[in-house]
């Protein structure tokens, strides 16, 4: 293992910084560990190292994390004259001429990107599995799923490949990856982080980017770095009182936590996830919070599978159809998986009550989850009903297409509330099993108080390390 596979971000930006090495290395390292682990691993699914090796050679721009490798989800986020396939045989050469606006702020923030990493088809499922690119494995047990849709960033950072990297949440996205890879996983306020220019938001503001991390500090330095609307977007999260890094410094004081292992649907939950929530609890007593058992229960609540479903797809068949029409190309089901044609020719069968509907009730649930927070600072959930599964538990059965979303239904009925509201929610790595499996529990916080989440983070950072445990495949 090379010095600095253990290194975080932070630590690995500070070297540069006093010069004591050159981002030229830091870059060769990274490159090193990515072709050693990623014939194992299949996270990295397109790369351009020549052209990383130059940038790093320099001068590069001098932000937080210069010459620090990274890598970017392929998927809505755009690197100019990469491709942008979105796990997608339709997209499978595309190549989009100019970059995103988030793009532009990692590089302005000094970072390498060195490649993409791996995901579902346009990140439907929470598996890393596409027909385009092959499973990508979990490096705690390559037989099991690192979640999805940003799986190959997870095996990534889990791995070692590199300190960080990119990913997106539209359902869970970057929280449950990183619950099944043992990571720290961020998932901003709505309208927190640009989507430009080439979107203006994604299914009503389901989605937003952001990153899985090894250490709470790079997910706080990296969301100063890249947060803020970018010019024309349609709306923008409150504004920070101070930086997020700063936040993540500072003690969260005591806190009244609520929480609950009960889900909407009655789906069971796996022993292992209730004993992570069991000992978070235990925990949070400890250091002095209180911590009440309640019900999440909203009125809105019987309405949330039908909403999420109808935006969902819906937002297949924009992704699908603006892309037709900018390549010029006829959709056809032969250039999808069977689990994507059967949500797109979902999405083009509702008409437009339907779709406004399901957007009033989505608003409305965000109101009503809103009054839980009158005498709660912090909701604690599991992030996932189950620890990470076998690979190939999501494949769809020849003659039920849809059946691959019921799985999942049942794998992350956590995870969609806090897309549902726009509400910040994080993942924070807790428990393994007994196979040494990872295990995330999630914390939900108020719209716009990412600062009470970093704050929380570090503490438990502080109380229960989890950067030292790393899987068999490392470095």
């Amino acid at each position: 293992m090379d010095a600095f596979a253990s290194l975080d971000a932070t630590a690995q930006a500070d070297l540069v910084r006093r010069k004591e090495v050159k981002p030229l290395e830091l870059v060769d390292a990274a490159i090193a560990r990515i072709e050693r682990l990623n014939p194992q691993l299949n996270a990295v699914i397109t790369h351009w190292f020549d052209e990383a090796r130059e940038l790093a050679r320099g001068p590069l721009p001098q932000g937080p994390f210069t010459g620090v490798p990274f890598l970017i989800k392929d998927l809505i986020s755009a690197y100019a004259g990469k491709r942008l396939a979105s796990g997608s045989r339709f997209f499978a050469d595309l190549v989009v001429p100019h970059d995103s606006e988030l793009t532009q702020r990692y590089k302005r923030a000094g970072l390498v990107i060195l490649g993409k990493t791996n995901l579902p088809e346009f990140g439907i499922l929470p598996t890393t599995e596409p027909q385009l690119f092959g499973p990508t494995r979990n490096p705690w047990n390559r037989e099991h799923t690192t979640g999805g849709s940003s799986g190959g960033a997870a095996a990534a950072v889990a791995s070692g490949m590199v300190p960080f990297a990119h990913g997106g949440d539209g359902g869970g996205s970057i929280r449950i990856p990183a619950s099944c890879c043992g990571l720290f996983g961020f998932k901003p306020t709505r309208g927190r982080m640009p989507m430009g220019p080439d979107v203006g938001d994604v299914m009503h503001g389901l989605v937003i980017e952001h990153a899985l991390t090894r250490s709470v500090r790079d997910s706080a330095a990296l969301l100063d770095a890249t947060d803020g609307a970018d010019v024309g977007a349609p709306y923008a999260a409150p504004h920070k009182a101070r930086p997020w890094a700063q936040e993540a410094a500072t003690a969260p004081g005591k806190l009244r936590i609520a929480y609950t292992t009960r889900t909407n649907t009655g789906t069971p939950v796996h022993p292992e996830c209730l004993q992570a929530i069991e000992d978070a609890v235990k925990l949070l007593t400890e250091l002095g919070h209180t911590v009440v058992d309640t019900s999440l229960e909203v009125p809105e609540e019987e309405m949330l599978a039908q909403t999420f479903m109808t935006i969902w797809s819906s937002g297949a068949v924009l992704a699908i159809d603006k892309m037709a029409a900018l390549t010029g190309r006829t959709p056809t089901p032969e250039h999808f998986e069977p689990l994507t044609w059967a949500l797109y020719e979902m999405g083009r069968g509702h008409n437009i009550s339907t779709y406004l509907l399901a957007y009033d009730a989505l608003q409305r649930y965000a109101r009503a989850f809103a009054s839980k927070f009158t005498d709660v600072d912090v909701w604690l959930l599991p992030t996932l009903a189950e620890p990470p599964v076998p690979l190939g538990t999501f494949d769809a059965p020849p003659d039920e297409p849809m059946m691959p979303l019921f799985r999942a239904a049942a794998f992350t009925p956590f995870t969609p509330l806090a897309n549902l509201t726009g509400n910040p929610a994080m993942s924070v790595p807790f428990h393994w099993t007994p196979e040494g499996l990872p295990v995330g529990i999630q914390f939900v916080g108020r719209f716009g108080d990412e600062a009470t989440l970093f704050r929380l983070a570090a503490q438990l950072e502080a109380a229960r390390p989890w950067a030292q445990r790393r899987p068999p495949l490392f470095g």
